[in-house]
C-alpha cells in the first residue's frame, strides 16, 4: 500500500517550522496508509458536496462531515463510479434536481456522453448535470453536451481536490438577486457593462454556477487590501 505524507499544522514540537508573519508554527507529518485513488475521490466528492450546498442544494451534514476513513469503509480503495454519483434537490424547489457523475479514466467520446444521456433521459425533475472528469474530452464529445435539455458542467477532478472558496485570502462573495441588482444599477445610474466583470470561465464563477449578467458583491476584509466592497458582473 502506498504511503502518502500529509502535513498538518500543530502547536507542539515538530519536524519543521515556518513563520507566517504572525505566529511560528510547526508542521507535523502524518502517514496516510490508504491509496491515492480513494483519497482523490474523497477530496473531490467532498468539494462537490460543499459546492452544491453553496449553490442552494440540499446536502446532509453527514456527507459534509464524512472522514476519509469513513469514505473508504463505504466505498473501498477503488470506488465504483456509479456509487459515487450524487443526486441533490434544490432547497428552494425540491422538484428541481442536479446529478453529479464521476467519469472513468478512459478518453471521453461522443459514445460516452450518449450513454449518460440515455441513462438519465427518464429522470424526473433533473435540471442540471455535472461531470467530474479524470481524462480529456474530445471536441465532438463537448459538442454533444449541447444536446441535453439543461446545462451540463464539466470539472477536471484535479480542480476539485481543494475547495478554492476556503483559501485564507478568499473574499466573501454574495450573489445578488435580480431585485438587488436592479436596485444597485438604479442607485448608481449604471448599466451592466459599466460594472467591473468576471468571466464565465473564472474558477469562482464556475464554483457557484453563475450565469451571464448575474452580479456578485465581493467583500475584502483582510490584509493587504484592507476592507472594502466591490461589485462584479458575469460576462
Amino acid at each position: 500500500m502506498e504511503e502518502n505524507m500529509v502535513e498538518d499544522r500543530c502547536s507542539d514540537n515538530g519536524v519543521s517550522t515556518f513563520d507566517d508573519g504572525l505566529h511560528c508554527n510547526c508542521i507535523a507529518k502524518t502517514v496516510d496508509n490508504g491509496g491515492l485513488e480513494s483519497k482523490r475521490f474523497y477530496l473531490a466528492r467532498t468539494t462537490v458536496f460543499e459546492m452544491l450546498r453553496d449553490r442552494g442544494y440540499q446536502v446532509s451534514d453527514a456527507e459534509l462531515c464524512r472522514s476519509l476513513s469513513e469514505f473508504r469503509s463505504v466505498f473501498g480503495e477503488k470506488p465504483d463510479l456509479e456509487s459515487l454519483r450524487i443526486y441533490a434537490p434544490l432547497s428552494s424547489d425540491p422538484n428541481k434536481k442536479i446529478l453529479v457523475v464521476f467519469m472513468g479514466s478512459e478518453p471521453i467520446t461522443v459514445k460516452s456522453i450518449r450513454a449518460i444521456h440515455s441513462q438519465i433521459s427518464s429522470s424526473q425533475g433533473l435540471h442540471g448535470l455535472i461531470l467530474v472528469l479524470q481524462s480529456k474530452m474530445n471536441h465532438f464529445a463537448h459538442k454533444e453536451l449541447t444536446t441535453f435539455p439543461f446545462k451540463v458542467e464539466t470539472f477536471p477532478i484535479g480542480d476539485l481536490l481543494v475547495n478554492i472558496t476556503k483559501h485564507a485570502q478568499q473574499p466573501k462573495i454574495e450573489i445578488l438577486t435580480k431585485e438587488e441588482k436592479n436596485q444597485l444599477l438604479k442607485e448608481y445610474a449604471l448599466e451592466d457593462k459599466q460594472l467591473p466583470y468576471l468571466q464565465e470561465s473564472d474558477s469562482f464563477v464556475r464554483y457557484y454556477g453563475l450565469k451571464k449578467k448575474q452580479v456578485v458583491r465581493v467583500t475584502y476584509s483582510k490584509e493587504p487590501v484592507g476592507s472594502f466592497v466591490t461589485y462584479r458582473c458575469i460576462i
